[in-house]
């Protein structure tokens, strides 16, 4: 072989290099939903998954589904968010012995086996909460809704203030862009314009029920939506509001079981 021919396969090569995406850039993004009333979701944490629900998001527990599971929602062009605690222990985890009781703080009211964390402990929390979202990741999950994020605005035991829940939720959120999922900030309603740059998109309970939903209003301002749950109110009275402002609401019983109400 020539050198002629050889400094053209050098020149072929050195270009296909820099062309070609380099790895980290191909799993460097997320899913970025985009907001809009129209979106048709579901929330299920009880009971028997139901994969026949017509649902384009789906958000289920990630110890209780299975990959097999995300598999088949993905097959018929859905996105499924992967739930778990980042703000308390719960005693029925498979990862609970790597909670030392120091960072243990008091019982959440109502949750029997459930104590809020001291989010300052980043020592401790950071590995554990990567952990369980690679784990959503492998599973296939395409984004994460991690719950409990609002410990600062409630009886904690652990004397958590305001800065210390916007340093742990803006922690939670990039680990979450690091390993390729979207993040939705879950509640937190008083921090909302601090975070929404954070975060993919906003999972809500009630907020037609405490009236208290334009405080979300900046997520579907920034493009990003808001995925609405009410218990208590009908959908004949949240709907039309809901729509308005630009969420996708549903109705669950507070078992988050399969069933569910849609707004027509």
């Amino acid at each position: 072989m020539t050198f002629r021919r050889l400094g053209v396969i050098a020149g072929l090569v050195a270009l296909l290099l820099s062309t070609a995406v380099p790895a980290q850039a191909a799993t460097s993004g997320w899913w970025k939903p985009k907001a809009s009333a129209a979106l048709r979701w579901q929330i299920q944490f009880s009971g028997k998954i139901d994969l026949t629900v017509p649902a384009t998001v789906y958000d289920l527990d990630g110890d209780a589904t299975t990959a097999q599971q995300i598999t088949q929602l993905h097959r018929r062009g859905a996105k499924v968010i992967c739930y778990f605690s980042a703000g308390s222990y719960e005693d029925w985890r498979a990862d609970k012995n790597q909670f030392p009781a120091d960072v243990l703080g008091k019982d959440l009211d109502g949750w029997p086996g459930e104590k809020w964390l001291d989010v300052r402990r980043w020592d401790v929390l950071g590995p554990i909460m990567k952990e369980r979202m690679r784990l959503c990741r492998d599973k296939g999950f395409d984004a994460v809704d991690p719950d409990n994020v609002d410990g600062y605005a409630n009886d904690n035991g652990v004397g958590l203030t305001a800065a210390d829940q916007l340093t742990y939720n803006r922690r939670i959120a990039k680990v979450a862009h690091s390993l390729g999922l979207a993040v939705g900030l879950k509640n937190d309603l008083d921090q909302v314009p601090q975070l929404v740059s954070s975060f993919d998109f906003a999972v809500n309970e009630q907020c037609a029920y405490f009236k208290e939903c334009h405080l979300l209003t900046p997520f579907v301002k920034a493009g990003k939506p808001v995925f609405e749950i009410e218990y208590e109110v009908a959908v004949q009275t949240f709907c039309a509001p809901a729509r308005k402002l630009g969420f996708a609401a549903i109705r669950k019983k507070r078992s988050l079981s399969e069933w569910r109400q849609t707004c027509p």
